[in-house]
């Protein structure tokens, strides 16, 4: 099989890496849509090294790795790396014009974070994500979440969002052409929610919020610039080398996609960029309804909860630990949508005093007419998890990867 990749940048080239170890594609046709460096050379050289994780060589067989590049023909454009024939496009940026058909290539991987609207039609000016089924490919996989521009708009039926070892099982081949592979942060997040969820059911969760600690991404500055035309976010344009940036994050939009029972929980999520490569870090706090039996949710009781989900992960997309981490303990962790460092798991329990007559749904005649009457009194648990994740190489770009393979294995 014949894989696509749109996109060369941090998800493109780690994308590649992935699948030259796994092996599961024998070749694979990246657009890049322009010209780049001075030769496929270049190319290679970009491939093969790496800031964060190393060289692939490494990667691939550790201290014992020798050259992976074994061949580059300019003439052809493409080089094989470890096996795995690699040809490369050079022409257009507009999915559309991309030849996929011509290649035969049938399933794609859009990794440049600018093709996300699945209402848009394959002739739209600016490309769409429809252009690459215009151009032959029969399904397309996004590794960013949708953004639909029209807001009127509902998702279409043949688009679907899903993370690994949550709801995968929501994609239908027959139906759906175009996947949302989600983000880092929703793919950690949905792993640490789900359990909760199966073990206290959503109907205890009153509320919950997160706050992603999250490595730089390539969408920020080195050094501070002016902001573009019509900008509203001036920190985007501050230099992430050396501060902290509050920023937005659409975790919680995309985690009901995923996990359904979200929508009737309160649910806030924010995100704050740190001058670090990879490595990042959820804080995820959830305030849940205690049962009247008095024997309170504790620390070891949630604990339990994620200690028995990971041992029942059989892929280790769920993993927990009661070690003391530091984020460049979880660098190119394989498949691990998150790590839940149980070692800082805290909970509180407190007696909350409710003003009945303010209580919605309620009937009017059934609330208490005396004053002394109004208050009842429930108790209420506050818990605080903490969940690292890879945002790069070893949670998302695995997760991807896996994502792809299993679809690939239904065309």
């Amino acid at each position: 099989m014949r894989l696509g990749v749109n996109g060369l940048g941090r998800i493109g080239k780690l994308t590649l890496w992935y699948h030259i170890g796994r092996k599961y594609v024998e070749e694979i046709v990246v657009n890049i849509g322009r010209n780049v460096g001075r030769s496929l050379e270049d190319i290679a050289h970009y491939l093969e090294r790496d800031s964060t994780y190393g060289s692939l060589g490494s990667y691939l067989y550790g201290h014992r790795a020798g050259n992976v590049v074994e061949e580059i023909d300019e003439k052809t454009g493409t080089i094989r790396v470890d096996g795995t024939r690699i040809y490369f496009l050079r022409e257009t940026r507009n999915p559309m014009k991309i030849p996929w058909g011509e290649r035969d290539v049938r399933l794609v991987v859009d990794t440049t974070g600018k093709f996300l609207d699945p209402t848009l039609g394959p002739e739209d000016p600016k490309g769409s994500l429809r252009g690459h089924l215009e151009a032959g490919a029969e399904k397309v996989i996004v590794s960013a979440p949708f953004k639909i521009r029209d807001k009127s708009q509902p998702i279409p039926d043949d688009a679907v969002t899903t993370v690994m070892g949550v709801n995968e099982n929501d994609y239908d081949p027959r139906m759906h052409r175009l996947i949302s592979s989600a983000s880092c942060t929703t793919t950690c997040l949905a792993h640490m929610v789900k359990p909760l969820i199966d073990y206290f059911g959503s109907q205890s969760i009153l509320t919950a919020s997160m706050a992603t600690v999250h490595a730089v991404t390539g969408s920020q500055q080195v050094l501070d610039r002016l902001p573009k035309t019509g900008a509203t976010d001036l920190r985007k344009n501050r230099s992430i080398l050396n501060n902290i940036i509050l920023t937005t994050t659409g975790a919680a939009n995309t985690l009901a996609l995923v996990i359904p029972e979200m929508k009737r929980i309160g649910f806030i999520a924010e995100s704050v960029r740190i001058p670090s490569t990879t490595g990042s870090l959820v804080i995820l706090v959830v305030n849940l309804q205690e049962e009247p039996s008095g024997e309170f949710i504790g620390r070891e009781v949630i604990n339990s909860i994620y200690r028995d989900a990971a041992a029942q992960d059989g892929r280790k997309y769920l993993q927990y630990t009661e070690e003391q981490n530091v984020s460049s303990d979880i660098i190119g962790l394989p498949r691990c949508a998150t790590l839940i460092e149980g070692h800082e798991t805290h909970t509180r329990t407190a007696e909350v005093e409710i003003d009945l007559g303010k209580v919605c749904g309620i009937d009017e005649g059934a609330k208490p007419v005396e004053s002394s009457a109004h208050f009842g009194r429930i108790a209420i648990t506050q818990a605080v998890i903490y969940g690292w994740y890879d945002n790069e190489l070893g949670s998302y770009v695995n997760m991807l990867g896996d994502r792809t393979v299993s679809i690939a294995e239904q065309i």
